[in-house]
């Protein structure tokens, strides 16, 4: 972002380069521009690892910066959520920047699978995509997807299993035999999970695996008792804090998420709730994991937890600006930062998750 008698965000500048660029649409005061010359390149500027992005693909937007830059940055921006230094933080924990994500999104133009040009519409087809898991890379360059608008794209890395879900969910598809519409399972925290088409699931097991650990370095640090799992998903926190003999009520609102949570969690002590976190009468516990979408806890989902008289917080994050006002709401709450620990699921964007431990 620069100024030049306004806001002006141009899309693949590093801070600090010259450049020179071209407006494209002005809103809300800021002017959107895409760089027509790099003039005084960063020393952080690198050439682009994929093809595809000089194709116009905008999935990864990231790609022209230093992998070791992309995280430093990452860092940053967690510690300005916090409101702390930068060496206050946990150490990132770095995962896999290729050949890694077991879960796409894709749009679809025409039958192809693509992925949208960055602030586009528009769908660019790719040959092939530097962060997509091999067992999903025929799906995006060579199956047709008939008259569906987007598809979602999931393998199991563990197991072999790959699905393709259409949106329109009744659109014609030409897939592979092997391939499913509804569901995949995976091995992640000595667990087999199943996970629905409509339900979450991390970048790859990896990543499942090194937020679990996170989690459970925190719930190691206190007496194994009660412990609730708010915005559980398909139950993989909850699973890996019964296995360690903690009693666990797992809440998740997501139909298709509780279903799976229901179905892998059958085998342990664990009570499954489907419920809206913010409304869900709160049970007494000593531990609270919570995992909320992108918008966070905001106050009615801290109210909860409140509620739970839980001395302590383990607050999972995927965007650091919801991150900042739950930070706010729980220190309104008598709750304050013990550690934060960053995580880069996502090389190559912006995206970063954070394992928060607060305490009261």
């Amino acid at each position: 972002t620069a100024r030049h008698g306004g806001v002006v965000s141009i899309t693949g500048a590093i801070p600090g380069e010259a450049v020179r660029v071209r407006a494209l649409a002005h809103r809300r005061g800021v002017t959107r521009a895409r760089i027509v010359e790099v003039l005084d390149p960063s020393p952080d500027r690198v050439v682009p690892p994929c093809a595809e992005i000089a194709n116009g693909c905008g999935a990864c937007p990231w790609q022209h910066l230093d992998l070791a830059a992309q995280r430093t940055a990452k860092v940053d921006r967690v510690a300005a959520a916090l409101g702390v230094g930068v060496d206050e933080l946990e150490p990132l924990v770095p995962l896999a920047a290729t050949g890694f994500r077991t879960t796409i999104q894709a749009a679809v133009d025409r039958g192809r699978a693509g992925f949208r040009r960055y602030r586009s519409h528009r769908v660019v087809p790719v040959a092939g995509c530097l962060v997509a898991h091999p067992l999903l890379v025929d799906l995006i360059t060579e199956a047709r997807y008939g008259d569906a608008t987007e598809v979602l794209l999931r393998c199991g890395s563990r197991t072999g299993e790959r699905m393709a879900a259409p949106i329109p969910h009744g659109a014609a598809i030409s897939v592979p035999d092997d391939v499913h519409r509804d569901r995949i399972h995976e091995e992640a925290a000595g667990r087999r999970w199943r996970i629905s088409a409509d339900s979450f699931a991390q970048a790859s097991p990896e990543a499942t695996e090194a937020l679990v650990d996170a989690v459970l370095r925190a719930a190691a640090e206190v007496p194994i008792r009660r412990a609730l799992d708010l915005y559980s998903g398909v139950g993989i926190f909850a699973g890996a804090l019964a296995d360690r003999g903690w009693s666990v009520t797992a809440v998740e609102g997501a139909p298709s998420a509780f279903a799976d949570a229901r179905h892998n969690l059958r085998d342990l002590e664990v009570a499954v709730v489907e419920d809206d976190v913010t409304a869900w009468r709160a049970e007494a516990a000593e531990l609270v994991v919570a995992d909320p979408s992108r918008a966070g806890l905001g106050p009615d989902g801290v109210a909860t937890i409140a509620a739970s008289g839980a001395d302590r917080v383990v607050l999972v994050s995927c965007d650091t600006h919801a991150l900042a006002r739950d930070a706010e709401h729980l220190s309104a709450a008598g709750y304050s930062l013990g550690r934060a620990t960053p995580l880069d699921p996502f090389p190559h964007t912006h995206h970063v998750e954070v394992v928060s431990v607060f305490d009261r």
